[in-house]
């Protein structure tokens, strides 16, 4: 039985979605502000976090941010009353894995947590024992750690699956739509600069030189690319 923590201070909404959810054989914890949610979330391992943003105490954002912080990884799909595609991008760039916009149908809803639950477990079922070595850089898929001139780098969910999709294929140029499509599982049309978020912040901690990347390459009016030439 997959456990989900739902911080949404609207009962009505909260009722319908751990009625759905259980008919997906999950254990739902209810949460009606950002404070009590995040505490819980912090502590106890989610398979999913359904987490809105307009809360009492903490906002989602917050919420999300903290929680990725601390290094968790359980995937978030946010709900948001919003419109502004600046509260969706803010979102996506704090670490959330997907969003819905309310009003929703209960079908997008339930498909967007299937395809979820699909990618967790596939990740949970495979055998992935690859480690990457490149320069100073290790990078252990099963273990999700990045070792860079002996000292383990803290990296979010996103920023590992960036590095690692880029590092497993070397010299191979993604642009950023296919990206998103590869590493958020959606394509989230209108929101490539997403990408551009999550890799400065990863250069940040990867590279010596921001001017003079070693690593993660930039191949000019296309995307991005792994440096397939290290010295």
């Amino acid at each position: 039985m997959k456990k989900v923590a739902i911080i949404e201070d609207d009962k009505d909404i909260s009722d319908l979605l751990e009625l759905h959810l259980n008919d997906l054989q999950c254990e739902c914890f209810r949460f009606i502000d950002g404070g009590s949610g995040l505490e819980f979330i912090l502590q106890n391992k989610m398979d999913l976090i359904i987490l809105d943003i307009n809360l009492p105490v903490m906002d989602g954002l917050e919420v999300c941010q903290l929680y990725r912080e601390k290094g968790h990884s359980s995937p978030i799909l946010m709900l948001t009353a919003r419109s502004q595609e600046i509260d969706k991008v803010i979102g996506l760039d704090m670490g959330a894995d997907d969003y819905i916009t309310k009003p929703f149908g209960i079908r997008e809803f339930i498909a967007r947590v299937k395809v979820i639950f699909r990618r967790t477990e596939s990740e949970a079922v495979e055998k992935v024992e690859t480690i990457l070595q490149y320069k100073a850089m290790t990078i252990d898929r099963s273990r999700r750690v990045v070792i860079l001139n002996d000292e383990r780098l803290e990296l979010t969910p996103k920023e590992f699956d960036l590095l690692y999709l880029l590092a497993s294929n070397p010299g191979t140029t993604y642009d950023r739509k296919k990206l998103l499509n590869l590493v958020w599982g959606y394509d989230f049309d209108g929101y490539e600069h997403t990408v551009n978020t999550h890799i400065n912040r990863l250069r940040i901690k990867i590279e010596k030189d921001l001017n003079k990347p070693e690593y993660v390459l930039t191949t000019w009016g296309v995307g991005y690319r792994f440096n397939d030439q290290p010295e």
